[in-house]
This record gives C-alpha cells, structure tokens and sequence, in this order.
C-alpha cells in the first residue's frame, strides 16, 4: 500500500527532476501554487492530506512524465544525475519549448548558476521561449525587476539569455559579479584584465569591472517588451 509520504515525496523528486520547486511544478500544471506545499499535507487538526488523482495527472501531463516514472519516483533513492559544471543539462528547457525562468533579484543569490554560468539547482520557474529547444538548448530567461534598465527595458521585461555564446563589443549581457550582484549592460569594450560597460539608463553610470572580478558573463539573445 502507498503511503502518504511516498506520494508526497514521489511529486517532490519529480519537481526536482525539472528542477522546480513544489510551487513551481503545481503552477506549471496550471494548479494554484500552494498547491503542493508541505503546510498543506496536513489539515490543521493534524489529518493528513492527499494530493488528488487529478492533480497529479496534471503533473504528468505538464511534464511529459509518464505513470511508470511517476512510481520510479516512490522510491526515496529515486532521483537524477547532475551534469558537469559548464555543460547543459537535458532538463533544460524541461519540455517542449519551455526554459527555466529566475527574477534578477534572485539572480544574485547563489545556488542557481554553476561554474560556467548556466541554471542549476532549484527555485527556477519556466516560461515559453519562440524558439525549438533543439536550437536554443541552453539558454535561461531573467524577469526585469524595479526601473533601473529603463528605458530600454521595463519592470516585467523578460530577457532571454544564452551562456557560453560569444559576446562582442556593443552586445548587450547580463554580468554576474564574484559578489553577487547581476546587471543587464552594453559591452563597450572588453580587454585581458578587465571589462567596460554601458549602463542601459542614461542615469547610471558606466561600469568597468576587472576580469577577475566577474563571475560570468552572458548574451541577452532576446527580450519580451
């Protein structure tokens, strides 16, 4: 017999397989976010509470999982393997031509990129890219947040990025720094110890930043406005 930790644990190794929080699948599946959070497996009065059969058809439609991987997920053992640092992973976009999607403010936290830049971990939400994934396997998108890009981008915007693409003089990037902080600029000129940029609202400043300083850099391949 099934029990409910085994249920419960089955949609948690499959969120994690998309790398998606349990809020993140359960929105994926067009279900209410919380839908899936751990505060909701049991009732107040200590009862505990199951997902529904329809609610996890969902999930395995919005997934492409099928009914035999979902149980391979009862297992506690069950889970998937990490690609090397710098190379993209199959999960990435999870399916169709969907890519994995992270607010600029959360950019800036660690935990999600690895070594050479790409999406890692968990907490990635996912939006629909107009490209075939064959194309564009590799690519993540950021969601603007607050007025520091305007004009040219707005709070909302979403930028499509490609890491490890080439980047040449005048593309505009988002740069990661070694402390954290995540800005969308224009390369203005690049040399073998440090950077300059051009900041996209006229009242910001230019930035140069030595190469050492830089965690990595990535082309902005495309924006939603």
């Amino acid at each position: 017999m099934l029990s409910h930790d085994q249920i419960w644990g089955a949609i948690d190794r499959l969120a994690e397989r998309h790398e998606l929080t349990p809020s993140g699948l359960a929105r994926r599946a067009g279900l209410d976010p919380t839908s899936f959070n751990k505060s909701k497996r049991l009732s107040a009065d200590g009862r505990l509470r199951w997902p529904s059969t329809e609610s996890i058809a969902k999930v395995l439609d919005a997934t492409g999982a099928s009914v035999e991987q979902f149980l391979a997920f009862l297992q506690p053992d069950a889970g998937f393997s990490k690609r090397p640092a710098g190379q993209p992973d199959g999960t990435f976009p999870p399916q169709g031509s969907s890519i994995p999607l992270l607010g600029f403010a959360q950019a800036g936290a660690g935990g999600f990129f690895d070594d050479g830049g790409f999406p890692a971990g968990q907490g990635w939400d996912v939006v629909e890219f107009p490209a075939a994934p064959a194309q564009k396997s590799a690519v993540y998108a950021l969601e603007v947040q607050g007025e520091s890009m305007m004009p040219l981008y707005r709070d909302g915007d979403v930028l499509i990025v490609e890491p490890g693409a080439q980047v040449r003089r005048n593309d505009r990037v988002v740069v990661r720094t070694c402390e954290g902080e995540v800005m969308a600029k224009v390369l203005l000129r690049q040399s073998p110890r440090s950077i300059e940029l051009m900041s996209l609202n006229p009242e910001h400043p230019h930035r140069t930043l030595e190469l050492s300083d830089v965690d990595w850099i990535a082309r902005i391949i495309w924006a939603s406005q």
